[in-house]
């Protein structure tokens, strides 16, 4: 579905219109097949919460985003993709380093490679891509850290990934794409092996591929998870939520003006406000379920858009608006339920420390480009901007 010419922050109005109508519709996805759509907020918790829902993609029904999924799903399952006692054991291997407690441990390490972007980008050219210069580096950057994974190669990871996770790739390059990444962390591991160090990738070989805990392809799938989720949702945010900020100056002095608690809830509104995870969350039901009036039969799929269910007035009012000062802490930009995203602490923190730092120190900060021309991404699993020039 669209989003509409000149209103790129806001959900497609055919989401909105849906909304209005039920609950959940009918739609029809790229293959013939009819999933729900769940359009409202209390469902949507309602069904990601739901034992008789699940992830689970080897299950017959569950609606494919791409062909490409469709056709290699069945070669290893993301975190995201697995349910039950296996998802949990997974889960809880990946847990300690991103709990808060250790999350702000992170603190002065990427306030430092937030500064060190900022006075990079006030070194160069003028204009500068705010994207390729700020945006995409510093979760680049803070990923590499934690998982202790070579960040000069990070040019590769970014090429890599979007052929994987853009629909309009042919399936031959992100196929080619998806083996190159999986033998270069495959080499990695290795290395690791014969070469602990800090990082959370070396301490998952030692502590658990080693241990007979995890098998190699086991790590692999859930590294390639961590990088993939640590460092494409944040840098679409970091831009998306800069470009919001810039068409709201208003809701900048807000920012500044803000305590550490309102820096936090300022987030969450921007997190509420925008979008970053483009095709809906992916689900499949089970068993027969009854909610708002309809039947959902087993086999039947779910596709849960969290753009709509933050844009839901009955829980955000006034949601078209920007408030900082807003309480948005139900947002859905994490998911909902067992799966709700295991690096939240870390992408919150990154988010805080980034735009408390840019307006901080570049007041100034301005598009040098019209907003109708920017260049969005709108063809993949996120939603991003492809390059934003901007000037100080």
């Amino acid at each position: 579905m669209p989003r509409a010419s000149g209103c790129p922050l806001d959900p497609a109005p055919e989401l909105a219109e849906l909304q209005e109508r039920a609950p959940l519709v009918r739609v029809r996805l790229w293959d013939g097949s009819t999933p729900w759509l769940v359009t409202r907020h209390a469902e949507q918790c309602a069904l990601l919460s739901d034992r008789r829902v699940s992830a689970d993609w080897m299950q017959p029904g569950y609606p494919f985003h791409t062909r490409f999924l469709r056709d290699h799903h069945s070669e290893g399952q993301f975190l995201t993709a697995m349910e039950g006692p296996e998802h949990l054991r997974l889960r809880r291997m990946i847990a300690r380093p991103f709990t808060p407690r250790m999350v702000e441990k992170l603190r002065p390490t990427i306030e430092q490679i937030v500064d060190d972007r900022i006075d990079a980008l006030l070194a160069g050219p003028e204009p500068a891509d705010f994207v390729s210069e700020f945006a995409l580096p510093i979760p680049s950057r803070v990923i590499c850290h934690v998982l202790g994974v070579p960040y000069q190669h990070h040019d590769f990871f970014h090429r890599a990934i979007r052929a994987v996770t853009e629909s309009d790739v042919p399936a031959e390059v992100a196929s080619k794409s998806e083996r190159e990444l999986y033998h270069y962390l495959a080499k990695l591991i290795g290395h690791k092996l014969a070469h602990p160090d800090d990082g959370l990738l070396s301490q998952l070989a030692t502590e658990r591929l080693a241990t007979g805990q995890l098998n190699r392809h086991e790590l692999v799938m859930l590294v390639l998870f961590l990088l993939i989720s640590g460092h494409e949702t944040t840098a679409s945010m970091i831009a998306l939520g800069t470009l919001a900020l810039l068409l709201h100056p208003d809701q900048i002095a807000v920012l500044r003006d803000a305590d550490e608690t309102g820096v936090a809830g300022a987030v969450d509104e921007l997190l509420r406000y925008l979008t970053t995870v483009q095709p809906g969350r992916r689900r499949v039901a089970v068993e027969d379920i009854e909610i708002a009036g309809q039947l959902i039969r087993a086999g039947e799929g779910l596709i849960l858009p969290e753009e709509i269910g933050n844009r839901d007035e009955s829980v955000f009012p006034d949601p078209e608006t920007l408030d900082l000062r807003r309480d948005a802490g139900r947002h859905l930009a994490f998911g909902f339920g067992v799966h709700k995203c295991t690096g939240q602490p870390l992408a919150r923190l990154e988010l805080q420390v980034v735009f408390t730092a840019l307006f901080r120190r570049i007041p100034t900060l301005a598009l040098a480009v019209d907003p109708d021309d920017l260049p969005f991404m709108d063809d993949g699993l996120g939603y991003g901007l492809k390059g934003m020039p901007v000037s100080w």
